[in-house]
């Protein structure tokens, strides 16, 4: 970088025009800390969330010293035209080096205006689903079913299909069960019908279902489908999965696992 371009602006300025420039930065200064808590006593009354409240804190007051720094710059004689002209060849400088940063917080924005989800939500993003924990600038964490910590860049967020699991504020649970065909489906469907009934947390509009997946080599594959809210999703789906086995036994229903019959016959 050419520092004497720098130095050729300020090198006109002389101690008379310092001392009136400073009196401006003391008043600016407080001027910017008072709006900034106006702003913040603004939106501390809305419903913004506190990622996207952060991100426009944080632009204002970047935006409110800029100016300031103008108004000093004007006032010490400085030309400002080519103040920003040096300005903007820095700030294309560190663009091109932080270009994925950008890209990552230009998506994050995106996010929290779109709103395809918030913190609690479970959400399917590409290869990941998990229940959102935190929606960062950078990266969009969430938890995945066995409780690991997925950081999620942004831009590879909106980059994809985002599926909100819980936007209704309910989540279907699909529990698959394999059975004998011994048993009549019918006798299934009633004692997972029951299952579905007993458990407290399950949802009944829409009503439980039981459906025939396959007709499968060894057993017959069924699917329970019951609707929960999303904070009760993963109680009622392992209480009636651990249920499932009771209610087969007292039936007298067996549930199968792959096996293999040899034959042997005795050579003549």
């Amino acid at each position: 970088m050419d520092w004497s371009k720098w130095k050729k602006l300020f090198s006109h300025i002389s101690v008379e025009e310092i001392v009136p420039a400073l009196l401006v930065l003391v008043v600016g200064l407080i001027v910017i800390k008072l709006l900034l808590k106006l702003l913040d006593t603004t939106l501390r009354r809305s419903n913004l969330e506190k990622t996207a409240y952060t991100l426009l804190r944080s632009f204002l007051k970047i935006l409110l010293l800029v100016v300031l720094v103008l108004i000093l710059c004007s006032m010490l004689g400085v030309n400002v035209t080519s103040l920003v002209a040096l300005l903007s060849v820095v700030t294309l400088a560190i663009s091109l080096s932080v270009q994925n940063l950008l890209t990552n917080v230009i998506s994050g924005i995106i996010l929290l205006g779109s709103k395809p989800f918030k913190v609690g939500d479970f959400v399917e993003v590409g290869t990941n689903s998990g229940t959102v924990q935190e929606l960062g600038m950078l990266y969009t964490k969430i938890v995945t079913a066995d409780y690991r910590v997925v950081s999620i860049p942004n831009s590879n967020i909106t980059a994809n299909e985002i599926v909100n699991q819980t936007a209704g504020g309910k989540r279907r649970i699909d529990i698959s069960i394999s059975a004998s065909y011994d048993a009549a489906p019918e006798q299934v469907r009633a004692a997972l019908l029951e299952v579905a009934g007993q458990e407290p947390r399950a949802l009944f509009t829409p009503e439980p279902a039981v459906r025939v997946i396959q007709y499968g080599d060894n057993a017959i594959e069924y699917s329970l489908q019951v609707w929960a809210s999303a904070e009760d999703y993963w109680p009622a789906r392992f209480a009636m999965t651990e249920a499932i086995y009771a209610a087969f036994r007292e039936a007298g229903i067996e549930m199968t696992y792959p096996h293999l019959n040899v034959h042997l016959q005795d050579a003549k």
